[in-house]
């Protein structure tokens, strides 16, 4: 099946929630050609109305809603119907269910997750946290993180960061360097911020290395791209995390989300010891 489909996202807030659960749903899909259309903050039948009239000049349209104010979501749904366009409510039915399990009528209030509550602000203080933190700043500061990511150029630290931030974790990030010392709080018994180390397949290295040179380009030494020098920093790096008894992480075949999950419950783990 090689048809492409017009997407609409429609949602009564920003449309994070939905974004993402669509992100996860079309990667199932290796041959699912679409064109994506986001519609934020809807909240009237009228601009509902707007879409659908779009949807119905447009190719194999497709509806998916987050919208938490019930008469709205069955007119959306009902209009669609009337006009055959596929249409799919994310959280109704979750929001159903929970209601007859927690015994409680939901509230039904657009952008209800984002309440600026005392874990809005963890994660507004841990963002700032983690990029004066990045790529080795402040390591005099070590003992304020709430994890410490260590691992060679381009295993995915900065990102990883940022997305442990975004989580409420303040995240240090340290590259390790050829002949570069530690900082020496690291080794400190006293520190105790949970220090992870990441490492990564010195081929698949090789190739994010010089795709970077060659697309920024910068003006390195061919060790950075040598994938004996490669080897050699992966192995080095290795024998450091054993000598010190830090938990690994291979993130070579992983996304930034399944490492900070990786992260995350390596984190809980130390906190249950």
């Amino acid at each position: 099946m090689n048809e492409q489909y017009n997407v609409y996202l429609i949602s009564d807030s920003t449309g994070e929630t939905l974004d993402r659960i669509f992100l996860s749903l079309q990667s199932q899909f290796k041959n699912f050609k679409y064109e994506k259309k986001e519609f934020f903050f809807i909240r009237t039948e009228q601009q509902a109305d707007k879409i659908i009239n779009a949807g119905i000049k447009g190719k194999n349209p497709i509806i998916l809603y987050t919208i938490v104010e019930t008469k709205l979501a069955k007119y959306l749904s009902k209009k669609s119907d009337e006009s055959n366009i596929p249409c799919f409510g994310v959280l109704g039915s979750l929001i159903l269910a929970f209601s007859k399990l927690l015994n409680q009528k939901a509230i039904h209030k657009p952008s209800a997750q984002h309440v600026l509550d005392e874990d809005y602000y963890k994660r507004i203080e841990a963002i700032q946290f983690t990029m004066s933190h990045d790529d080795g700043k402040k390591t005099e500061d070590l003992f304020n993180s709430d994890v410490i990511l260590l691992g060679v150029s381009r295993t995915s630290k900065t990102p990883t960061s940022i997305y442990l931030a975004n989580r409420g974790y303040k995240t240090t990030n340290i590259p390790l360097v050829p002949n570069q010392e530690i900082p020496k709080d690291l080794t400190n018994d006293s520190l105790k911020s949970c220090v992870i180390g990441l490492f990564a397949d010195p081929e698949r290295l090789s190739d994010i290395r010089r795709n970077r040179v060659a697309l920024m380009q910068e003006n390195r030494s061919s060790s950075y791209t040598d994938i004996n020098s490669i080897k050699k920093e992966v192995e080095d790096s290795k024998n450091l995390f054993k000598k010190y008894k830090w938990p690994t992480i291979d993130v070579t075949r992983k996304s930034v989300e399944e490492t900070a999950a990786s992260i995350i419950k390596i984190i809980e783990i130390k906190k249950n010891k």
